[in-house]
């Protein structure tokens, strides 16, 4: 498109804005549409399309291969070249699963839980074509090699694929592979919606406007492009590949004719839930009789998923243990030399359900670090009733080193196996936080607190008291056994780069 063209557009948008038609009127049926046909899929993203399906088959033959030599090693079969030759035959199929299960496009794969649960299915599904199509050409086939195959293509993918969100989270950040939309709506969730995909680049959303469902004189941080009755002729003018409405400033039969005419016109069409903070892995959308609903999946922390996640809390808690031996050692022995006091830290904290417990933590301040924080109240860095200080004075020179390296959480470890932590869960709080919390907020404590969670692993000490409480409030309201494994994935490098700690 040249620049004189998208100058003529850009001119009718504004024009639209400023017409007296659109403070209410509907727009006369003979009135032609303004503008051209929505933006299709852009050059690069056609191209990094391409470059995904690429890699997916470079990492599925390099699993085939590994499987190979793994069963080569293991067994001394030197009948490699049958089986890498149906690995060959069946890529094709490993790639249309990949296609079947959606992970080739972006609104099915915009979680991570998601993506995973899905290259898992698709995996098992491609492996077991595999073996049909070996029998099919009559080559000799190894369960073995198989099932070696699976492993290592869930690995091999899934590290490739956190390779390419990566890349595309940096080029959404600089601007590029981002779709152009148009948001339908002006009330509370439709702003909220805008203000979040503005300062989440990384979604990859560039919202160029909103139309407005009712004249409130919103305040937008995007520009108002008209009113709703104009809504085919804003979204043509505004050159843009897809709108995303919001459900709840619409009345239900405006929103079915807008989605029925943008979709004909070739438009990408999202609507919100109106839920917030329920994840969408626990959406199920289902007919009920003509109209389709959502089912919001159940949360539970009891039976097989209780035991499962205590089960996994002692397993991790144990092998921490032991392997961090050395380490508690030598800590214990750098907090004698450094300052007067014991080694260990205790603090009454508060539990699930209220419960109160002991927290056992290396001891990183001063000797009466508890009797001076009133006089550093004034010097919180944090709001709400938590307090953090960057430069507490009442931490030690050991006890710095061991709060950046959470080291000092070790001890912690005691409090999984007798049953008052987990290993992922909210942060645990202080009697006198809790006395200061809303009844939302006491929510959270339907879940034992936990050594790292989500707070941790999305700011730690550099986030505000609201994102502490939305992210462990999610946490509690959508917990898996998969949510706790990517938290603990994710715990790794955020200790090892220190990030967020003081």
């Amino acid at each position: 498109m040249d620049g004189a063209h998208s100058a003529s557009l850009a001119t009718g948008a504004i024009a639209q804005v400023e017409s007296p038609r659109l403070a209410g009127a509907a727009p006369s049926p003979a009135e032609p549409l303004i503008g051209t046909a929505p933006r299709s899929r852009s050059h690069g993203s056609r191209v990094a399309k391409v470059a995904v399906i690429a890699a997916d088959a470079c990492m599925i033959a390099a699993a085939m291969a590994l499987a190979a030599w793994a069963r080569w090693l293991a067994t001394g079969d030197e009948a490699i070249g049958p089986l890498l030759l149906a690995g060959l035959v069946s890529m094709p199929v490993w790639l249309g699963m990949f296609g079947r299960y959606k992970l080739y496009t972006a609104a099915a794969v915009s979680s991570r839980t998601a993506e995973f649960s899905r290259i898992l299915h698709a995996v098992a599904a491609a492996a077991a074509c595999t073996g049909l199509i070996a029998l099919l050409i009559d080559a000799p086939i190894s369960r073995a090699w198989l099932v070696l195959t699976f492993v290592f293509a869930v690995v091999t993918v899934e590290v490739e694929r956190s390779v390419v969100r990566f890349v595309f989270r940096r080029a959404r950040t600089h601007g590029q592979l981002r779709r152009r939309v148009v948001l339908i709506g002006s009330n509370a969730e439709a702003l909220d919606v805008v203000r979040m995909l503005r300062t989440n680049p990384s979604l990859g959303y560039d919202v160029v406007g909103l139309v407005e469902c009712a004249a409130n004189g919103v305040v937008s941080p995007v520009p108002v492009l008209g009113d709703w009755s104009d809504t085919v002729n804003i979204v043509q003018s505004a050159d843009v590949s897809g709108v995303i409405i919001a459900t709840s400033a619409v009345d239900i039969a405006v929103a079915n004719r807008l989605a029925r005419e943008l979709m004909e016109l070739g438009y990408h069409v999202e609507l919100t839930s109106g839920l917030v903070d329920i994840s969408a892995d626990r959406l199920i959308a289902r007919p009920l009789g003509r109209r389709p609903v959502m089912y919001v999946e159940p949360v539970r922390l009891s039976g097989w998923r209780a035991a499962a996640k205590r089960g996994f809390d002692i397993a991790v808690a144990t092998s921490l243990l032991i392997l961090a031996a050395p380490v508690l050692a030598i800590a214990a022995l750098a907090i004698k030399l450094d300052t007067r006091g014991g080694v260990f830290f205790s603090q009454v904290r508060v539990g699930r359900n209220g419960k109160m417990f002991r927290i056992w933590k290396l001891r990183t301040m001063v000797a009466d670090a508890e009797n001076r924080l009133e006089e550093l109240r004034s010097h919180n860095d944090l709001d709400g009733p938590m307090f953090k200080m960057s430069e507490d004075p009442r931490v030690t020179t050991v006890g710095r080193f061991l709060r950046s390296t959470s080291i000092d959480e070790i001890p912690q470890l005691w409090n999984v196996l007798r049953g008052e932590m987990s290993i992922v869960g909210p942060r645990p709080a202080l009697a006198s936080e809790v006395s200061g919390w809303s009844d939302e907020v006491h929510n959270r404590l339907r879940a034992k607190p936990g050594i790292t969670g989500m707070w941790q692993v999305n700011g730690r000490s550099t986030s505000s008291f609201d994102d502490y409480v939305r992210h462990d409030l999610y946490y509690v309201d959508n917990w898996t056994l998969l949510t706790d494994l990517a938290i603990v994935a994710k715990t790794v490098p955020v200790v090892l780069s220190r990030r967020g700690a003081y």
